[in-house]
């Protein structure tokens, strides 16, 4: 028993040593990093709450149209003179009443102010879900970027960490040669350069992926970002259909599809709906009302009058309910009010109400604006950039058959180390030129695609 017992704790401290390790390995895909973006990110997360706020706003919309309801209840001791509020009478003593009642009010009519304010409050409502979308979107897209800027770090990485392997073998070649009297020792000095400089642009990359994978693991609320890493991919570079369509068939696009513009389009119905609440406070408005009230007395009362001496005669207070019941009383009505003059309140809120009005109908049209000019700008962006990745894998295509010649010439001495690694160089740098144009296509293919209506990220 007490062998089985050991077998089974080792057993479990190894699971549990093994848990960590699994947790680490874990590559996280794009879908995988949009979707968990939209459960954690923190400005996703306020937007949520103003929606919260808004759904709140439509309660007290509906609130308006019930009535106000208020009960009251007064205990109070009287020493000294005081009349009784019971029997109206007059005498010097310690006395205790209570008094309670209850309240009832409603709107009748308020210059349907009310039913405006439940309008307004159903745009809100609508508007707040299209402002949550839009951060949604922009979140989106920041993943996606920060996505793709990792991926170009690792390729580049990549690169350089082949670089590095290839002049260290020269190095290598070098000290071999110079030992042997074939080359001059500063050959082999300038090749240290090489290697060192190789070094450097190592560092620099493992610098640029560390702090790449830094900022989509902040995107993500992800707090140990050391351990976070994202699934090995190279995506690759297809001429998307978009382009073929008309700058203008994207726009048109864009403007049945994009959150800002229906976020401006709502702003200003829930605008002249602040129009028409304002203005309904020139009208009359009619409350209904009903009040309940009573009272009780527990100083003596008069029960009779001793007609010889003239003097009341006085008994005990009536029991707490049948004075309840005794003194009830009932009031109820209408109130119309009629606003005449009220300080030009209403007429400089209704003033406020059309400026406010004009505002948001001008948003509307600069959003309009701002977005033809983004799209336009979008797309040049978008087919400069595919431009620039053909250039830049053309140039690839020299360099490297550049310097396939000039190692070729290196290795049999017709070429100088110098000459060599000017080439050498070049050829690197025509790699990660191809890298860069290569990411910043795809990314600026998925925000023109994003304007057109398409996903961001595609579902599986």
């Amino acid at each position: 028993m007490k062998r089985t017992k050991k077998i089974k704790i080792l057993f479990f401290g190894l699971l549990l040593t093994a848990l960590p390790s699994n947790a680490q390995s874990k590559k996280w895909t794009l879908e995988e990093c949009v979707n968990y973006a939209m459960e954690k990110n923190i400005s996703i997360k306020n937007t949520e709450l103003d929606n919260q706020l808004s759904q709140i706003s439509k309660r007290d919309a509906y609130g308006n149209f019930l009535p106000s309801i208020n009960g009251q209840a007064q205990h109070s001791w009287n020493i000294g003179l005081n009349i009784n509020p019971v029997t109206n009478q007059t005498n010097t003593a310690t006395t205790q009443y209570t008094s309670m009642g209850i309240n009832a009010g409603i709107d009748i009519y308020k210059g349907l102010q009310n039913q405006n304010q439940l309008r307004k409050a159903n745009l809100s409502m609508v508007s707040s879900q299209y402002q949550l979308t839009k951060m949604q979107e922009d979140v989106s897209l920041n993943v996606v970027n920060a996505y793709l800027q990792i991926i170009f770090n690792k390729e580049n990485l990549k690169v350089q960490q082949e670089q590095l392997a290839y002049d260290t073998k020269q190095l290598e070649r070098s000290q071999e040669l110079v030992d042997a009297g074939v080359v001059p020792k500063g050959d082999l000095l300038d090749v240290k350069a090489t290697v060192a400089t190789d070094n450097q642009r190592l560092i620099a990359a493992e610098n640029a992926l560390l702090i790449s994978k830094l900022s989509l693991a902040q995107l993500l609320q992800l707090d140990n970002f050391q351990e976070f890493d994202i699934a090995d991919s190279s995506i690759p570079v297809q001429e998307s259909s978009i382009l073929m369509q008309e700058p203008n068939a994207i726009f048109e696009k864009a403007k049945e599809t994009r959150t800002d513009i229906k976020l401006a389009q709502t702003s200003v119905s829930m605008a002249e709906k602040d129009l028409k609440i304002a203005r309904g406070a020139y009208q009359p408005s009619l409350t209904g009302f009903y009040s309940f009230n009573s009272r009780v007395a527990y100083a003596d009362r008069v029960v009779d009058y001793d007609f010889a001496t003239g003097q009341p005669i006085m008994g005990k207070a009536l029991p707490f309910f049948d004075q309840l019941s005794n003194n009830k009383g009932h009031n109820f009505g209408l109130s119309l009010n009629i606003p005449i003059l009220n300080g030009f309140s209403a007429r400089n809120n209704v003033s406020r109400s059309k400026v406010a009005l004009e505002r948001s109908k001008i948003n509307l049209e600069q959003k309009g604006l701002d977005l033809e000019r983004t799209v336009y700008t979008a797309y040049t962006d978008t087919k400069g950039a595919l431009k620039s990745y053909e250039a830049a894998v053309s140039t690839l295509e020299s360099r490297e058959k550049a310097f396939n010649y000039a190692k070729d010439r290196y290795e049999v001495g017709l070429m100088n180390v110098f000459d060599f690694n000017q080439t050498q160089t070049l050829y690197v740098t025509a790699q990660s030129e191809v890298l860069r144009t290569k990411y910043d296509y795809i990314f600026r293919t998925k925000i023109l695609e994003f304007y057109f209506g398409i996903p961001i990220v595609q579902k599986q």
